[in-house]
């Protein structure tokens, strides 16, 4: 069956059942039909949140042959709680782009699944337009002050650099000219669109602890220059709290189940190669309320979600995660060690072993920040018993927990060996989360350490775009932001062909944007792109609705 078919051939309870679980009131709760709702803001206990064990699932750098963090996510907290831990799991929401262009959806797959499937991939609760339409006030608010003689800022339009955003992939709208028509249509100038899930909003909703935290953040907005040089933030064009009532609702985190019926909560959704990637820290601190065990996950390789997530999330809301389960599939590896993409299903020893390296230096990296790695084996069909086996005994050489995870044919059931890794690396108590640098440290060393320690490069070169950047931060008095990457998934280094563990490489920053709303610094490297292309063939041409109104094709 495809994971659409189990979807839906499995028994949802209604989700004041869930909310019951959870020991929530369903008075408490904001229903949205019969399977979803929000949950309110004062239900999070910072007290008891800190009690609770907050597991990380990360993973090697992507390949093709995909590797299934959200899978391996919903796997484990259905295996955690078949061992009787009172687990949430707590996810991002699925961005339109990758569902109709060549990712797919974000709900896991097989039997470890959230549910309703078809709802949470294809507008959920409406947070993404919400975000969506809170940025493009700001986007049409600085227009009209750059097209009025009253009330104008005297803003330069050659220093604005905020776009526009829609939740598609539309690659012929990265760049554009607005305000063509004449004079009563608008000032010409250049810009373009982002991704939704780009936005510095949706990273500013995700960092945001309340609704008054929310507010000061995107008044905070940096929006450019005037004719003499003065910075303009949104707040000056009084622009914060017609978008706070925008998102007044989004900023509830979404409460949903698994395909076992236990609770997840989904919220929020930046990018990891291009924001923070992970969900909210109102959504972790709702989970870690009503949980003895707590299971989130970080977007791409633990070099991107990874380090963002322990560096600028958990800096930010004071969290101290005690594992990090590094998701690997045997495919993976092999395509890491120089395997063909079709010939992935072969067993192939030497490729693996190749491979293995990719795996080394993200557990290496998960040891920098002072937290016990768990090897996370997400199995398939074509896995043999001696590939699995050399895997087991690079683990035991490395004295680090190793778990093989049927979780797509099994769910909970094919989790319980390493959500038993898991109870065991929390009972030990030997993690003790590090950050890897100090945010007031140098924004060039805060870089430099990110580039070498993480990534393994030997240097860091700084285009002359990105040295007038790291001034203009300097005038502005930004020097104490952390540091959100913006590199290819697909490598350790800014080259994606660059495949395996890359050594002896320069890092290339050419430009650095402001990110003041959400609170860091956001370095570009390489060719990174904020608004995607769709492949030849997007996943929409297979998307359907049969004639009684069931979406079929979705995956």
């Amino acid at each position: 069956m495809t994971d659409l078919d189990i979807a839906k051939k499995s028994t949802l309870q209604p989700i004041v059942a869930i909310a019951k679980k959870l020991g929530i009131d369903p008075e408490e709760i904001e229903t949205f039909g019969k399977y979803k709702a929000k949950l309110p803001l004062h239900l999070i206990d910072e007290t008891k949140a800190k009690q609770s064990h907050l597991i990380l699932v990360s993973a090697i750098s992507p390949t093709p042959a995909g590797e299934g963090k959200t899978t391996m996510s919903i796997g484990l907290s259905e295996g955690l709680n078949q061992l009787h831990k009172k687990t949430t799991v707590v996810l991002r929401e699925p961005s339109l782009g990758p569902v109709f262009g060549i990712k797919g959806g974000a709900t896991g797959g097989g039997f470890s699944q959230v549910l309703p499937m078809e709802d949470i991939n294809l507008h959920f609760t409406g947070d993404f337009s919400a975000i969506e339409k809170a940025h493009n006030l700001l986007s049409a608010l600085i227009d009209n002050n750059l097209q009025n003689k009253t009330n104008n800022l005297g803003i330069d339009a050659r220093t604005v650099a905020w776009k526009r955003v829609m939740d598609m992939n539309d690659r012929s709208l990265r760049n554009i000219v607005v305000g063509l028509g004449g004079t009563t249509s608008g000032i010409p100038r250049e810009t373009g669109f982002d991704i939704t899930a780009a936005s510095e909003i949706m990273a500013i909703l995700c960092l945001s602890k309340d609704i008054n935290d929310l507010k000061t953040r995107l008044g905070n907005i940096f929006v450019g220059y005037t004719f003499d040089k003065t910075p303009i933030y949104a707040r000056d064009l009084k622009a914060q709290g017609a978008m706070t009532a925008l998102l007044k609702d989004a900023i509830k985190p979404n409460l949903v189940q698994t395909i076992e019926g236990n609770p997840a909560i989904i919220h929020g959704g930046p990018f990891a190669n291009i924001a923070q990637g992970t969900n909210s820290v109102i959504a972790t601190k709702m989970g870690m309320t009503f949980s003895d065990y707590t299971v989130t996950e970080a977007g791409f390789g633990f070099d991107l979600g990874g380090e963002k997530f322990l560096d600028i999330k958990c800096q930010s809301a004071e969290l101290k995660p005690e594992a990090v389960v590094l998701t690997t599939t045997i495919r993976a590896l092999k395509y890491h060690g120089g395997a063909d993409l079709k010939n992935l299903t072969t067993p192939d020893v030497v490729a693996l072993k190749l491979g293995l390296p990719n795996l080394e230096k993200h557990l290496e990296n998960v040891l920098k920040f002072n937290i016990t790695p768990i090897i996370a084996i997400n199995k398939f069909t074509s896995d043999s018993d001696e590939e699995i086996e050399l895997i087991r005994q690079f683990a035991r050489d490395a004295n680090i927990q190793f778990a093989v995870a049927d979780i797509w044919a099994l769910g909970g059931k094919g989790a319980l060996e390493l959500a038993q890794c898991v109870i065991n690396v929390v009972e030990e108590g030997k993690s003790d989360f590090q950050p890897l640098y100090q945010w007031n440290s140098p924004v060039t060393e805060k870089i430099a350490k990110i580039a070498k320690e993480i990534y393994g490069a030997n240097h860091v070169e700084y285009a002359s775009l990105a040295k007038a950047h790291l001034k203009r931060i300097d005038d502005l008095g930004l020097n104490g932001l952390p540091i959100c990457m913006a590199k290819t998934q697909k490598s350790l280094s800014d080259n994606p062909d660059i495949l395996g563990r890359p050594k002896d490489f320069t890092i290339t920053v050419r430009e650095i944007e402001i990110a003041v709303g959400a609170g860091f610094l956001i370095p570009i490297t390489g060719t990174m792109m904020r608004m995607p292309g769709l492949p030849p063939h997007p996943a929409s041409e297979g998307i359907d609705v049969t004639d009684d109104g069931e979406i079929i094709g979705l995956f």
